[in-house]
């Protein structure tokens, strides 16, 4: 026996199992697992002492029932043995006594049945769910392989797509400072000269822990003070111009 089958006995030892076959989780569970062959030929086994235990007691409450319905024919025949023994009579009752010692026997044969049956159906399901515990063990070990395989992967892709959107902003202010330098020298004819296929959005490197959308809005903001100085620069060479002409005059 090898040392998980061991630790399963052992994990058993004092444990009420109900019959495994009429538990409905149980039967999803082995929907999913696709059992094995030890496991379908416990089932069908424990199934037929499931239905053998039904049909014993389907038969002894048929069996009661005709020894209570010939017990009351008894009686009758009995006073009239007592007032008129007459042939008939003692025929008739002989043959309802031979049938109600064939019930007693019947019934004594379905109670030793069926207090054999809970034992073996108890060894059968035990078996079965030994059986169970290794197909969940293989199981568990091979999902958690699958697992951590597939975390690692997700990590690395993780890393990798890190990577990708680094070179990919890189690229883009190449391209950006590639454009600018010949749209400088050859105006709009450069999209045609170079076969672009857009023209290069302008673009800053992102800062170490600010991101990228912080400093898009930053520029405009530099805009916006930028456009707030120039009327103040034009507005002093305008009133250096008046000084000049005042001087002039």
């Amino acid at each position: 026996m090898a040392k998980k089958d061991e630790e399963f006995e052992a994990a058993l030892v004092g444990k009420k199992i109900p019959y495994l076959t009429l538990d409905n989780k149980w039967h999803k569970l082995f929907t999913q697992l696709n059992g094995t062959p030890e496991v379908k030929k416990c089932a069908e086994e424990l199934n037929e002492l499931l239905k053998r235990q039904g049909k014993l007691n389907a038969e002894l409450k048929e069996i009661r029932a005709l020894k209570k319905k010939l017990m009351g024919e008894v009686m009758p025949l009995a006073r009239k043995l007592e007032q008129d023994p007459d042939r008939m009579t003692v025929r008739k009752m002989d043959e309802m006594t031979r049938l109600i010692e064939d019930c007693n026997d019947k019934i004594d044969t379905c109670k030793e049945e069926l207090a054999e049956l809970p034992r073996e159906m108890d060894a059968v399901n035990r078996q079965l769910m030994l059986f169970t515990m290794n197909v969940c063990y293989q199981k568990l070990q091979s999902n958690t392989t699958d697992i951590e395989q597939i975390a690692e992967w997700i990590s690395k892709m993780r890393t990798e797509l890190k990577k990708n959107v680094v070179r990919k902003q890189e690229m883009e202010i190449e391209n950006q400072k590639l454009y600018s330098y010949m749209h400088a020298i050859f105006g709009p004819d450069v999209i045609n000269i170079f076969d672009m296929k857009y023209v290069p959005e302008t673009k800053k490197p992102a800062a170490k822990g600010k991101p990228e959308k912080e400093q898009q809005t930053s520029e405009p903001e530099e805009n916006r003070q930028e456009q707030k100085v120039k009327p103040q620069n034009q507005s002093e060479d305008n009133q250096d111009e008046e000084d000049r002409k005042v001087k002039i005059w």
